[in-house]
């Protein structure tokens, strides 16, 4: 039964891709040749490029199993590819987001989820109960915005407030300053840790002009703690630009594009932030958070990580979301489709969102006190989960099917078969299905109707209607659903990687220290020599002592041509190990004491070195896995 729905999805799938094939050839009446590939020759195919992270390059999708084992089918040409697809996808953006659609509220029924692509239309768009929905979660962020103390979240400047345009300008500048440092700062790092770095950095830095005027190793040391450090180097070096721009002088911009062009360590999401908390424009805030909560609401069921067409449509929607939140405005009084005037709702709105993001509707949600279960798609099916559990719908007509959703079913599979957030109230292997076997891949649901047709109602939606109260059981069925939501993906090993740091005294109690290139990770923090193990390497303590000796013979010389003095250094000591976990590799770090005897002017072969007091090397910008390791070493010597 499964393999023959299997069968039926990827025959529609081929049949869609022929049609569009065909149908996007036709104005160049240009003949294609048919091109025979067997499934032996598919196989020889080099396989396609590994992906990059979506929010950082260009994105290439992969080739579906259902194209390359098509025999004797027309292609459309390699350049029409592209050409076809950016037309779909603006169709399919157009169909959902545009002033001319209208959601259904009928949600569909889990496990088979099957749905059209108009189905992912936000219901916090239309009508009055879209409209009660965007204000109860602007009412709900207005009573809670205050709760974690952040510093940063101050009311909004209205520029027809203050009477003259200096004390505007000057107001905005800070403004600006504030959100950009904020924004940049909780990249990877909890509220509660970024709150005390922003108020110190505040303090030393008040404005703009200052951090620019400050020195490098000084912004560094105060980024200490916070990770990232390319984060602290892009911030000194974009304050610079934007206060020397002629244009700007200070000021940054308030288009998107533009910040996102021209300032460095600005991308689209930050530039977002502060286009609409500074300057009230109606600009989307896309975070993880905020991915994670529409995920939720368009009930999409997809990779929001990596999968572009999942990203850009979640981005599309948060655009249509926040120019509607502008419009609701009771400033505003221009026709449908201008752009509304500046407000503070587009900024509280896509704050509004990310704090629900993360404190709502986190991973594990909490269903029961969001304010938005009426718009809410994930909510909706997991009520008729909870209500009356369904088998998988048949699938007849590739009209009926979504090309942005994976399947639920097979999804939900994987998970219970590899133990990963098994639930007693997960949607359970499809019948037939062997227990302990991978099924075999299905594709996307892909529909026709998703690029060129419109199957929602028309007809006028009821106003605001209200979730039933359900008891503990209900909503416990309808979290465990909607935390499948974005679809999770399988998680990469990290790779693991030893190294030595070898702490050099000098007869006067100085160490020898190094300093990072200025790119790449760690760029320009100091640290103590140190030398990554190769991966075949013997690892034992013995080893790894000898491997330091080793190391340390080739390190110092006298600073000549050809040294006539190669100093003696004495293995004082193994002072232990700290592991140290980077968002793409586990480091494990073996710290060694050596001494060197004598009193020469010793110079290291790496280019960029000093000799510091144990004072100064204590106030210099270094990691904090490498801070621990000098922390092994303050122990030894101060005892």
């Amino acid at each position: 039964m499964i393999q023959r729905s299997i069968a039926r999805r990827q025959s529609s799938l081929a049949a869609a891709k022929r049609i569009l094939a065909q149908a996007d050839d036709e104005p160049d009446n240009e003949p294609l040749k048919p091109i025979s590939r067997t499934r032996k020759a598919a196989a020889k195919a080099p396989p396609p490029p590994a992906r990059e992270d979506a929010f950082e390059a260009d994105f290439t999708p992969l080739v579906d199993d259902d194209e390359v084992n098509e025999t004797a089918e027309p292609q459309p040409k390699r350049r029409k590819v592209e050409k076809t697809r950016k037309a779909d996808t603006a169709k399919l953006h157009a169909s959902l987001f545009g002033p001319s659609g209208q959601a259904t509220r009928e949600p569909c029924s889990p496990p088979s989820r099957t749905h059209a692509a108009t189905y992912h239309r936000p219901l916090l768009l239309d009508g009055r109960p879209g409209r009660d929905g965007r204000d109860a979660l602007l009412a709900w962020f207005d009573s809670t915005s205050t709760t974690r103390g952040m510093p940063w979240r101050k009311a909004w400047i209205d520029p027809r407030d203050p009477p003259d345009a200096a004390g505007l300008r000057t107001a905005l500048e800070k403004r600006a300053y504030e959100v950009w440092i904020s924004e940049i700062m909780l990249q990877q790092t909890r509220v509660a840790v970024v709150i005390d770095y922003w108020n110190r950095w505040m303090a030393r830095w008040p404005t703009i002009q200052d951090l620019a005027a400050a020195e490098p190793e000084d912004v560094l040391s105060a980024w200490r703690g916070l990770g990232y450090y390319s984060r602290a180097t892009r911030i000194h070096e974009a304050a610079k630009l934007v206060v020397k721009d002629p244009t700007w002088k200070g000021l940054m911009p308030d288009d998107t594009a533009e910040l996102e062009a021209k300032v460095p360590g600005v991308g689209r999401y930050t530039a977002g932030a502060i286009s609409a908390i500074v300057f009230g424009r109606a600009a989307p805030m896309v975070d993880g958070n905020v991915l994670r909560v529409l995920s939720r609401q368009l009930g999409v069921f997809g990779n929001a990580k990596t999968d572009k067409a999942v990203i850009d449509l979640l981005w599309a929607a948060a655009d249509a979301l926040v120019k509607a939140v502008a419009q609701d405005g009771p400033d505003n009084q221009g026709a449908e489709g201008e752009e509304a005037p500046t407000s503070d709702r587009p900024g509280r709105w896509g704050q509004a969102l990310m704090e629900l993001g993360s404190t709502l509707c986190t991973p594990k949600p909490n269903c029961g006190e969001c304010p938005v279960t009426s718009t809410c798609r994930a909510y909706a099916e997991g009520l008729v989960a909870a209500a009356k559990p369904k088998k998988a719908a048949k699938v007849e007509d590739i009209e009926d099917l979504c090309s942005i959703c994976e399947p639920f079913e097979e999804a939900a599979e994987e998970a219970a078969a590899s133990g990963d957030d098994s639930d007693a109230d997960a949607p359970k292997p499809a019948k037939g299905a062997k227990k302990g076997t991978k099924s075999r891949p299905v594709a996307k649901q892909a529909t026709l109707s998703a690029f060129f047709s419109s199957k929602t109602a028309k007809k006028e939606e009821p106003p605001s209607p209200k979730r039933p109260a359900v008891d503990a059981k209900t909503l416990e069925t309808i979290a465990d659903h909607a935390k499948r939501f974005p679809l999770k993906a399988a998680k990469k090993a990290v790779r693991e990687e030893e190294a030595l740091v070898c702490a050099v005294r000098r007869a006067d109690g100085r160490f020898l220290i190094h300093r990072r290139p200025d790119k790449g990770l760690l760029a320009g923090m100091w640290e103590l020599p140190s030398h990554t193990l190769p991966a075949a390497t013997s690892n034992t303590a013995s080893s790894r002592k000898r491997d330091a000796q080793g190391y340390m013979s080739g390190l110092l010389g006298d600073g000549g041509e050809k040294p006539k003095t190669t100093p003696r250094v004495r293995h004082a000591g193994d002072l232990g190990s700290v592991p140290w976990l980077f968002s793409h590799l586990k480091l494990t770090m073996h710290v060694h004491l050596f001494e060197v005897e004598g009193a020469g002017e010793y110079v290291s072969s790496h280019s960029r070195h000093r000799w510091a007091t144990a004072v100064e090397v204590d106030e210099e910008s270094m990691g904090t896995g490498m801070r621990k390791c000098w922390a092994l070493v303050r122990e030894r010597i101060d005892e």
